[in-house]
């Protein structure tokens, strides 16, 4: 079945709309859970297919979960383990699996997780994790692609990072809570789930400190010092960014709730720029409006707290109508323009060498038939088809239902004209409805 997204634009939004759970941080406190033996309650999950995945990753390890969708919680039974390889079917669908790695090696001291896969936007090699783990006195092997960790004993050390990778700082992290010793992580990434992961393992019983700055230390501590518990994950900073930006591009007013302003400091930044108006309700409420056709403005994209890479297409969306010429830096990865294509095809002056990208404002956009290459580049055209006169029709919808609960129901609420269907299905229905019409099909079928 081909899923598609029919979008009808050119008109703003208006409304509520409540931001879920951080993928980028649920994912990871679901593979620290299994370092503690028990049942831990992980609160205010989103239903994701990146959370099936690793619900089925962690499961292959003999690790017993129960998802309530309803309730928005998984539980994870992690009293035992019978399996330490994380297997390539599941790892290679999404990269935030890999993490498993540092898990099994410090709980079990032997992990063979397979290479990881998730969105083609770059080379995201693993040799930072690989390094950390070896420091730490695991012996690596990679073969037939799966990496094979083994360690006697983990022992803690100082681990210099060459780039603040936010991978390696978690797989490592979870590698150093049951090493002896302390471990020093130095130019570690300083992201809010980071944050939230460190405070997830504290709660459990270990012993981080200095997560959301460039040093983490890990005070080693034993297995039965860590104990199961009940843990509300923070909200998506990325998913509220993205509703921020459809209002703002389309000249709406809106409120967001379940949002922690200071996570998007640098963003906010950018958007008031823009001439975006940002309002703080209450601590975890704020009013987004824009009432003028956008200014433009530069953008280099960095680590945490700079301007967050997982919106720049939303960003590059919102000035493909904006006053004047934006240049937008891709620092991060190598293949994190590949929306551009797609808006080009809506009537967007984008000029793109390499990591550098030259928006030129267009008076409008136009609605027109595009993919969704990647995760976050599918929610920009979500963004641009909103923007642009007339009708967009987007597929490959699977890489958006990785990271967005919901949100073609969250968009309709705040007034966008959206609607999933089955391309297959409507095909069938239109040739039945043809025949019906000619008279070669009988019409009591």
């Amino acid at each position: 079945m081909v899923e598609k997204l029919k979008i009808i634009g050119g008109n703003s939004l208006h409304g509520e709309v409540s931001i879920s759970g951080a993928k980028n941080a649920v994912l990871k406190l679901m593979a620290a859970a299994i370092l503690a033996k028990g049942e831990t309650t992980i609160h205010n999950v989103p239903e994701l297919t990146d959370v099936n995945i690793m619900l089925r990753v962690i499961e292959g390890l003999g690790v017993k979960t129960i998802y309530d969708k309803t309730k928005k919680a998984v539980t994870i039974d992690a009293t035992d383990i019978t399996s330490i390889t994380a297997k390539y079917e599941l790892v290679s669908k999404m990269r935030a699996s890999f993490i498993v790695l540092g898990a099994l090696v410090s709980r079990c001291k032997e992990a063979i997780v397979a290479l990881p896969g998730g969105c083609a936007i770059g080379e995201r090699r693993v040799d930072f994790h690989i390094k950390g783990l070896e420091a730490l006195g695991a012996d690596i092997k990679i073969e037939n692609g799966y990496v094979h960790a083994k360690a006697s004993k983990l022992v803690g050390t100082d681990i210099y990072l060459d780039i603040p990778s936010v991978g390696a700082t978690e797989n490592l992290m979870l590698a150093a809570i049951l090493a002896e010793g302390a471990t020093r992580i130095q130019n570690a990434a300083q992201e809010p789930e980071i944050v939230d992961l460190a405070n997830f393992l504290n709660a459990m019983g270990a012993d981080v400190s200095g997560a959301g700055t460039s040093e983490i230390v890990i005070n080693g501590v034993k297995q039965e010092d860590l104990h199961p518990i009940e843990y509300t994950t923070i909200p998506d900073r990325i998913e509220a960014g993205t509703y921020m930006a459809a209002i703002i591009a389309t000249q709406g007013k809106g409120i967001i709730k379940n949002i922690l302003p200071s996570h998007l400091t640098f963003y906010n930044s950018k958007l008031i720029k823009m001439g975006a108006n940002i309002k703080l309700i209450e601590p975890t409420i704020i009013e987004v409006s824009c009432n003028q056709r956008l200014n433009s403005v530069n953008i280099v994209t960095q680590p945490y707290p700079g301007f967050p890479t997982d919106l720049q297409a939303l960003a590059m969306a919102m000035l493909t109508t904006a006053d004047g010429v934006s240049i937008i830096t891709e620092s991060l990865y190598e293949n994190r323009f590949m929306q551009v294509p797609e808006l080009r095809r809506m009537g967007a002056d984008i000029h793109q060498e390499r990591n550098h990208a030259l928006v030129r404002g267009v008076p409008s956009l136009a609605g027109a038939n595009v993919k969704a290459s990647d995760l976050r580049a599918g929610a920009s055209l979500i963004v641009a088809a909103l923007m642009a006169e007339g009708q967009s029709e987007i597929e490959a919808l699977h890489h958006i239902d990785r990271g967005y609960e919901l949100f073609e129901t969250k968009f309709a609420n705040l007034g966008a004209n959206i609607v999933r269907y089955n391309d297959e299905i409507e095909n069938s229905i239109s040739n039945i409805e043809n025949k019906i019409e000619k008279g070669n099909l009988n019409a009591s079928i």
